[in-house]
């Protein structure tokens, strides 16, 4: 049985740690609304210049020479998962979603004969995924020193893919993150880069669905492409790295919520449990001093 000095050091060190995930739980929420800001701005523009792509893409992809980044390789064998995930913990199952998503779908295509590698971007994903599938990950791209994230930094890893794919090192990339849809809900999220999974013309929905508008290119639409699917590829993953930042500090806040929650209803108990410990104490001795007086 823990002593009364064992109770109030537990008290003591539980209420402390409710001063500090109250404390993250304040600098989440702030960081989440410019982070949320963020997210939402960026998602008109990459959503357009889908738009953009499909419409330039339907007219050059069925001619020879298309990019290879618009209609691939021609081969489905290697496969290249950029896992994007946050550099710290305490934000609940975010990480560990965004690592199950992309740990089935590369267990699929192992399963399929297929050859995967994984392309980190954010050390929790590494440490997730390398526990069954340290043999697939090529390196880790390690953001901790980074306090926002900026294009240039997306445009960093889009260069190293495209590098890699103009190597040869894979036929298929698929993206990992996880779409910021409120405090309570991120979506695990897995977006395929290239070749560029582009929106289609739907014929039985009305005008303005799929890309139904027409342009006219100056230069041609197999310079324009060249310019704009690199350009995509970025883009894309900038979006993803700022859907990641509004999920991890959405979700970090809903974390430490119930974490400040949970310690607040341990305090009770061990308060509740410490106080009738001490009325079991002082009632153990009155009994022993009224013994005593009776024996004289």
């Amino acid at each position: 049985m823990a002593s009364l000095k064992d109770l109030r050091n537990r008290i003591v060190s539980v209420k402390a740690t409710q001063k500090i995930t109250k404390a993250m739980q304040m600098v989440a929420a702030a960081k989440l609304r410019r982070a949320q800001e963020a997210a939402e701005a960026a998602r008109p523009y990459a959503e357009r210049m889908d738009q953009v792509l499909a419409n330039l893409g339907q007219r050059v992809s069925a001619q020879e020479g298309a990019s290879p980044l618009l209609v691939g390789t021609g081969s489905e064998q290697v496969h290249l998962l950029v896992v994007a995930t946050a550099e710290r913990g305490l934000c609940g199952g975010f990480n560990g979603n965004i690592a199950r998503l992309a740990r089935e779908h590369a267990r699929r295509l192992l399963d399929g004969g297929k050859t995967v590698k994984i392309l980190c971007v954010g050390r929790k994903g590494r440490d997730a995924l390398r526990r069954d599938m340290s043999s697939n990950i090529i390196d880790l791209i390690d953001l901790r020193g980074i306090r926002a994230v900026g294009f240039e930094n997306a445009d960093e890893i889009g260069q190293r893919v495209l590098e890699m794919f103009t190597n040869g090192e894979f036929d298929v990339c698929t993206l990992f993150f996880s779409e910021f849809q409120s405090i309570l809900t991120q979506a695990p999220t897995a977006l395929q880069l290239i070749p560029a999974k582009l929106p289609e013309a739907d014929e039985e929905a009305g005008a303005g669905s799929g890309p139904q508008a027409a342009y006219e290119c100056e230069p041609d639409e197999e310079e324009i492409l060249a310019e704009l699917l690199p350009l995509n590829l970025s883009t894309q993953i900038y979006r993803g790295l700022l859907e990641n930042a509004a999920s991890e500090q959405g979700a970090r806040m809903t974390a430490m919520d119930s974490a400040t929650r949970n310690a607040g209803d341990m305090i009770d108990d061990l308060t509740l449990h410490y106080n009738r410990t001490r009325q079991a104490q002082i009632t153990k001795e009155l009994i022993e001093i009224v013994s005593g007086a009776e024996a004289l």
